[in-house]
């Protein structure tokens, strides 16, 4: 099994890590659209539905790997209380209640929406530039069949888990930027401790 998750990890992180460049195209469009709006006083017909797909195919797309980093929200003020042998339980259950059924009828209703897209080359109606979006839509099964795959890793973590007693240690190759900072802020006091205790403390009290 824990083969099998580190490899459904790693299809996942990569499809992940690949349109988080998406949100470089998202801001460029935008800062475009600022500079030339007022600037030039010459605003594009095809700025907003950029950020929008953009945006929607990021949130998507990174939904599976972000939930093999155990990254999404969760609501845990009784979930922490309780044993790891008892949150993989609990886990294991509300993943076929609610999990799996949730994203079965994302794929299904996104292959219904998407390939109707596709046979009428659907274009946006939120601007004039009728931006195409058939393509956009099929990310909606993408991101569907990702979290399906990445579902069954998360339900082997459990079973570990009700096996051994403690959860699988999850990658950590992406961090909280406040996580970081805080980390950087106690290796500095750890680093310079004794040159705070020189300047802060009075003479007398130095040893």
């Amino acid at each position: 099994m824990e083969r099998f998750i580190e490899i459904v990890d790693g299809i996942t992180a990569w499809f992940g890590k690949a349109f988080s460049w998406c949100i470089l195209i998202m801001t460029f469009g935008v800062g475009y659209e600022v500079f030339v709006r007022y600037v030039l006083n010459d605003p594009t017909a095809w700025s907003f539905d950029i950020s929008y797909m953009m945006y929607g195919t990021l949130f998507m797309m990174a939904g599976a790997y972000t939930l093999s980093r155990d990254g999404h929200v969760r609501g845990d003020f009784l979930y922490r209380l309780w044993k790891p042998q008892t949150q993989a339980k609990v886990e294991l259950v509300l993943y076929f209640l609610f999990f799996y059924p949730g994203v079965i009828a994302l794929i299904l209703a996104g292959w219904k929406y998407s390939s109707r897209s596709w046979r009428y080359s659907e274009v946006s109606v939120m601007s004039p530039a009728n931006v195409p979006i058939f393509q956009f839509k099929t990310i909606i099964v993408a991101a569907g069949v990702l979290l399906f795959i990445q579902g069954l890793a998360q339900i082997c973590r459990c079973l570990i888990c009700m096996r051994d007693g403690a959860w699988p240690k999850a990658k950590e190759d992406v961090e909280e930027m406040e996580d970081v900072l805080l980390k950087q802020h106690e290796r500095n006091i750890l680093n310079h401790g004794s040159e705070a205790v020189d300047v802060i403390a009075p003479k007398g009290d130095r040893k």
